[in-house]
């Protein structure tokens, strides 16, 4: 056989089917382009208890599509806010810090030291009002990283020039320097909020931050985004629609639930779940929640989207109505027991939180930042210290690191809470009470509910734990309170309030 004439007439033939397979391959690249970072949309409750949704035990308030979340991703239960009231938890959660290094460890507008008129033993430490213009926000990192950014809901972080526009989100829909929805006719249309259109008469304003943020999603489809949806409920002041109201007044009358009290001194304590009006926004949060969701499913954007839900402090169970009962969980908003900064924490991001997964890791509101920011592909700012970790690893079922997590709120709420710090590592938890330098020691795995003070019977621990929080607080740069000379220990204690008038 000849065959380098074999070979010649072969050649040809050989090298226009290597040139097929190249112009193939080519194309099925440029036909397949790389995925993009995943959307994100966060959303974040005011004021809601661990215990208020069906898929953390609530069997009268109704959250359907916060439940489907939480089947369709992981749920924590072991999850903290940095701080057991709002503007804190909202700054450390926009930062990545604890809220002590930014300077906010009270909700904007409580009074400074020097306009305190509270007969208390202390007098609160002062704290910043704002949160700085050059502080590195998500919003901001985002932005660098290519994300468009919408913010919906409430703000409470600054005067105006300080309002979510000025820190790196594209659109603002509410945003402003109130801690609730006081304006106009409040959760209603005409709303009074410079940041926001008035709708319809009657139109809620959840169902309308929604509808906006809907809209964003379908104008940025085709680029990865960033949507932080604070909501204002269930905040102060108690409002419903009116069929949702009579819906749980029905409901509380069907399964025969009366109001029980007890007793966290100086306050009463709400010990049942069986405020109508607050069912009512529950659920009218948890529509707002179930519209997104369908929004993300319609664009076909679910699979490439995180979703989180959790809350900015506890729930109220002690003031202002004491609309909700936290038990388990001790007390509630402003206090440093556990039902005053123990939250909701659901995750949805396919691909990495299994389908109802249930996560035991303790972490908390400074976490986020840099997940979001390594699911983005993003970096921190130069210098930018971020103190909570990547949460992506613990769910795809890595264990938790091994690390503390702190609180330090020099302050006294509006809920009868008193300065307090605390840490916890493992399951031990330690509470330094500043009024009398007190602390507390317990076991929050063995005893959720706080009834059972260890220190006296732990006293190596306690001085550990002690030893670390004051390493934290030096090293954040933690403020203090100072004794109060007009304290006046023969009259009413400024902590006290009368119990709440009984709730329809």
């Amino acid at each position: 056989m000849n065959y380098p004439r074999l070979f010649s007439l072969l050649r040809p033939l050989a090298f226009s089917l290597l040139l097929s397979l190249a112009l193939s391959a080519a194309t099925a690249t440029a036909a397949t382009p790389a995925k993009r970072p995943p959307n994100i949309v966060f959303f974040l409750a005011d004021d809601l208890g661990r215990q208020d949704l069906g898929s953390y035990g609530s069997t009268f308030y109704e959250t359907p599509h916060l439940d489907r979340l939480a089947r369709e991703g992981a749920r924590f239960t072991d999850a903290y806010a940095a701080c057991p009231v709002c503007s804190p938890t909202r700054a450390s959660v926009l930062t990545g810090q604890w809220p002590q290094r930014t300077g906010i460890t009270d909700y904007i507008g409580a009074p400074q030291s020097a306009a305190w008129k509270r007969n208390t033993p202390l007098l609160p430490a002062d704290y910043t009002d704002r949160l700085a213009l050059d502080a590195p926000t998500l919003a901001k990192s985002l932005k660098t990283a290519g994300y468009a950014t919408f913010f919906a809901g409430k703000w409470h972080l600054g005067p105006a020039g300080w309002w979510p526009e000025n820190q790196g989100f594209d659109h603002n829909f509410g945003g402003i320097d109130k801690g609730g929805p006081y304006g106009g006719k409040q959760y209603f249309s005409p709303y009074g909020n410079p940041r926001l259109t008035d709708g319809p008469p009657g139109e809620h304003l959840e169902d309308r931050l929604a509808t906006e943020a809907g809209k964003f999603m379908a104008d940025h489809k085709d680029r990865p985004f960033l949507i932080y949806f604070p909501f204002y409920s269930v905040h102060t002041p108690l409002m419903t629609r009116p069929e949702l109201k009579k819906k749980y007044e029905d409901k509380r009358a069907r399964l025969a639930l009366t109001e029980k009290w007890g007793r966290e001194a100086p306050r009463d304590v709400r010990l049942t779940q069986a405020h109508a009006v607050y069912a009512g926004m529950v659920e009218t949060m948890d529509l707002a929640v179930g519209q997104i969701l369908a929004q993300l499913d319609a664009l076909g954007l679910a699979e490439n989207t995180i979703v989180i839900f959790t809350s900015d402090n506890g729930g109220l169970s002690t003031s202002e109505g004491s609309p909700t009962s936290n038990l388990p969980l001790r007390a509630g908003k402003g206090w440093m027991y556990e039902g005053g900064i123990r939250e909701p924490l659901i995750v949805r991001w396919p691909g990495v939180a299994r389908p109802g997964s249930v996560i035991t890791a303790a972490v908390s509101s400074p976490d986020f930042f840099p997940t979001f920011l390594a699911a983005a592909g993003a970096k921190p700012a130069p210098g930018q210290i971020l103190d909570g970790i990547d949460l992506k690893p613990i769910l795809l079922g890595a264990a938790a690191p091994d690390r503390a997590l702190f609180w330090h709120y020099p302050h006294y709420g509006n809920q009868g809470g008193a300065p307090a710090a605390a840490v916890r590592r493992g399951p031990w938890k330690l509470i330094h009470w500043f009024e009398g330098d007190r602390f507390e020691l317990f076991n929050v795995d063995t005893d959720l509910a706080e009834s059972t003070d260890l220190a006296a019977r732990e006293p190596a621990r306690v001085a550990a734990l002690r030893t670390e929080l004051a390493a934290w607080q030096k090293n954040v740069g933690a403020k203090f309170p100072t004794p109060n000379p007009a304290y006046d220990p023969a009259k009413p204690n400024g902590r006290e309030a009368p119990r709440p008038a009984a709730k329809k």
